[in-house]
């Protein structure tokens, strides 16, 4: 290392030279710099050139006799020994200044004017010894020789910077930790770089040690202007974060404030707006979009209906239907909002989105007719949110829609009323919080009423309790109602099926809820076969009565269901009774809800027993029906009671395949997609589901796709053209069967597939992700029936 420097020792001093020069120069332009501190740093620089330059001259001329020679190894040597002393003296006047501004100091250390004395007399001191021969001397070949007093010249730049560090120690906490490490490195280096001199005679590296470190001075002091303008750009933003967070709150608070003083007016209106909000922003998220625009969604279904103030109190909260001329004022609201919100100019898409919230994708909606895209993507995001609070929502003349009935409506309006992938992700929402729900159920906890009083027959019902294959027990304790002098007293059970799992009678809710009645049972062993295929009833007298010491009477039920067969046995103070019930089908779900005539029931226990109905446990009292009785192509016929409940082998996808095949929906099928589904999967063995089961693609034949893209991307294409028959011509259809085709086409990990049903054309490439070369298509649905299957 110190051959090197001492081969290329003059030229490092020139490069040394340049970047000083350089540095000086970005200090006269650098405008962050307070004036004083920029001219000491200035002087730093000017020295450190100064010094080095006259250093070079004294290796340049050392050894030349010519008279030039000799004037400029003086003078060289001169500037060298008195600019070491001036560098510590400008250091002192930098690091006084630090004190004075960071430290906020007003008078001078003791030990830094010391030092300022001490650099003087060093100076004075390289005067007299330049006269007087003390540091060094020339021959008569004008060759530098060290003088007797050479060792003097270290002491001051060495005791100097020590003294100045302990002042840099004392005061580290007013140093921002860039200007800590300049400082010390300023110190530490040069006096490390003088020691080792003494041993390499011939080497100036402490004076090349102060030039880098006079440089990187100002590389520190910019690094820690940087520092102070980020800390101050961070505290600036915080403020303004602050501050946005606060108008942010007062505009949350007043928006509030003004739609529950709007909603107000009419109580089933009450929270609507908050909702919906709530589902915008969250269905915004859904779609992809950006935080942004998923605030601004919020902020769209907040105030969408702003317009109500301007509407009269003779149609807001009205509870008998409104007239064709109330109707007609009613569709103003959307205007009136509209102008409303224009006052808002710093969200403009409030007011515009507020006027487009009734238009219809078809383009029938009101008040200017826009279609598809030409109406405002937040309106369009907010109409599906408001259309979901709306049916979620209780009404007047309503409960709160189930969730499959609220499923449906956004399919089949997807394309019509809603756009059709935002209706998409709508339904992807409703699946998301389906399945959350069930990941949440506590069997152990099941939620009903404690106790009920029934007067007249069925005055009262318990909301249904599902009885599935784990056998569930309830039990329950009954006593005549007050008052009750004669006539029958005492429980029943009604047997059901519900979206809701609640008893219905009333026509418009048994269409939406879909509930269908099988039959009621009495603890005496009588039971009204209503909807089941079949019921058996037997029943057998007690010993003894199961009464507790206050005379309440105890009674239990006790039920399993396997398929289409449910077991219930109940008992009471005085009978047994065994029954068994033949659904109309495997698809149907069970419920019971307790009531009674003339009794109060009291103290409701339910209880999931460790017990499972396997098959043969109930007797069978009607015959399994089955709709795949037909004869079997390439593939075995299959019947789908429930979602996915069956499916086919899986075929190994090749470049070019046909699946050919019947569907049929079955008789209680009474929704869109209970149809076939196409699965693109992977598993070991080649089964739904099997060991190493991985999906890739799952689409059912109404148009709809999973979304997943865990294990491969699917670009999803449906359409549907003039051959549409409409939805419910479309259910028709599927129960009387038809034919499918499903065309696959791959070329390596790209699976394409294409199929046409009633109207309604699905194209989709799937790109498997995982690089299995093992890829199988299966098909299976729910409640339908899949028959004469090809493989071609």
């Amino acid at each position: 290392m110190f051959e090197f420097i001492a081969e290329h020792q003059l030229n490092i001093m020139l490069v040394l030279c340049g970047s000083c020069a350089a540095i000086a120069f970005l200090l006269l332009i650098t405008k962050a710099i307070s004036r004083r501190r920029k001219f000491i740093l200035l002087l730093m620089q000017l020295n450190a050139i100064t010094l080095l330059y006259f250093d070079r001259l004294a290796y340049i001329y050392a050894g030349d006799p010519s008279r030039t020679g000799y004037i400029m190894v003086r003078l060289s040597n001169f500037f060298v020994f008195f600019l070491t002393p001036a560098l510590v003296l400008y250091f002192n006047m930098y690091l006084s200044d630090l004190l004075r501004v960071e430290g906020k100091r007003d008078s001078v250390s003791v030990r830094l004017k010391f030092v300022q004395i001490a650099s003087f007399f060093a100076m004075a001191l390289a005067i007299f010894a330049h006269f007087t021969g003390l540091y060094y001397t020339f021959d008569e070949m004008n060759v530098y020789h060290r003088g007797p007093g050479f060792i003097i010249c270290y002491i001051l730049p060495v005791v100097c910077p020590i003294i100045q560090y302990t002042v840099i120690r004392q005061y580290k906490k007013f140093f921002s930790r860039a200007i800590y490490i300049s400082l010390v490195l300023y110190l530490a280096v040069p006096i490390a770089m003088s020691i080792v001199q003494i041993f390499a005679y011939g080497l100036s590296l402490a004076n090349m040690s102060m030039v880098i470190v006079s440089a990187l001075m100002y590389v520190f002091t910019y690094i820690d202007i940087n520092d102070t303008v980020e800390r101050i750009h961070k505290t600036e933003m915080e403020s303004l974060q602050a501050e946005r967070s606060s108008m942010k709150r007062l505009f949350d608070q007043t928006a509030l404030a003004f739609v529950s003083a709007a909603e107000a007016r009419d109580r089933y209106a009450k929270g609507h707006s908050f909702r919906v909000a709530e589902y915008s922003r969250r269905l915004a998220r859904f779609c992809g979009k950006s935080e942004d625009v998923c605030e601004a969604a919020y902020y769209t279904g907040l105030l969408h209906d702003v317009g109500m103030v301007g509407l009269p109190d003779s149609i807001v909260g009205k509870e008998d239907t409104l007239t064709a001329e109330e109707h007609d004022e009613l569709k103003k609201k959307p205007v009136i909002g509209a102008e409303i919100l224009s006052g808002i100019t710093e969200y403009p898409y409030l007011s515009k989105a507020a006027r487009s919230i009734k238009e219809r994708y078809d383009g029938t909606g009101y008040p200017d007719g826009l279609k598809g895209e030409e109406i405002p993507e937040l309106a369009r995001i907010v109409s599906v949110a408001e259309a979901y609070d709306a049916m979620k929502t209780k009404k007047r003349t309503r409960g709160a829609l189930p969730p499959a009935f609220i499923r449906e409506e956004f399919i089949k309006g997807a394309g019509v009323q809603f756009d059709p992938e935002i209706a998409g992700f709508m339904v992807q929402m409703i699946d998301a919080d389906v399945n959350e729900q069930k990941d949440d159920e506590n069997e152990e906890a099941i939620k009903i009423e404690h106790e009920l009083t029934c007067n007249d027959y069925r005055s009262s019902v318990t909301n249904g309790i599902e009885i599935g294959e784990t056998v569930t027990r309830i039990q329950f304790s009954c006593t005549p109602a007050e008052n009750v002098k004669e006539g029958f007293s005492g429980p029943a059970i009604i047997m059901f099926d519900a979206f809701d799992g609640r008893t219905h009678d009333n026509e418009k809710a048994i269409k939406v809820y879909h509930y269908l009645e099988y039959g009621e049972l009495w603890f005496d062993g009588h039971s009204i076969n209503t909807a089941a295929r079949n019921i058996s009833v037997s029943a057998s007298e007690k010993v003894h009565a199961d009464n507790d010491k206050d005379g309440k009477a105890n009674y239990e039920i006790v039920a399993g269901k396997y398929e289409d067969h449910v077991e219930i046995r109940m008992s009471s103070p005085a009978r047994k009774v065994d029954a068994v019930i033949a659904l109309p089908d495997s698809t149907q779900s069970v419920y019971i809800g307790l009531t009674g005539e003339n009794c109060h029931i009291s103290e409701i226990s339910i209880e999931q027993l460790d017990r499972r109905v396997k098959e043969g446990d109930i007797p069978r009292i009607a015959d399994e029906i089955s709709y795949i009785e037909r004869l079997e192509s390439d593939l075995p016929n299959i019947q789908i009671d429930r979602t996915r409940s069956a499916s086919t082998p899986g075929v190994a996808v090749k470049d070019r395949m046909r699946l050919m095949f019947h569907t049929m929906s079955l008789p209680t099928a009474s929704l869109v997609w209970h149809c076939p589904y196409i699965l693109l999967f992977y598993s070991d063995n080649g089964l739904v589901n099997g060991p190493g089961y991985r999906e890739y693609a799952f689409i059912k034949l109404n148009g709809e796709d999973d979304g997943s893209d865990e294990f491969a991307e699917n670009r999803f294409v449906m359409k549907r053209n003039n051959e549409f028959p409409g939805w419910e011509e479309w259910k028709i259809a599927n129960k009387e069967g038809l034919d499918c085709e499903i065309e696959f086409s791959r070329r390596g990990g790209r699976i394409g597939l294409y199929t046409k049903n009633l109207g309604i054309s699905i194209e989709n490439v799937t790109t498997v992700k995982d690089g299995e070369e093992n890829i199988y298509a299966a098909l299976t649905g729910d409640q339908c029936a899949l028959t004469d299957i090809r493989i071609m």
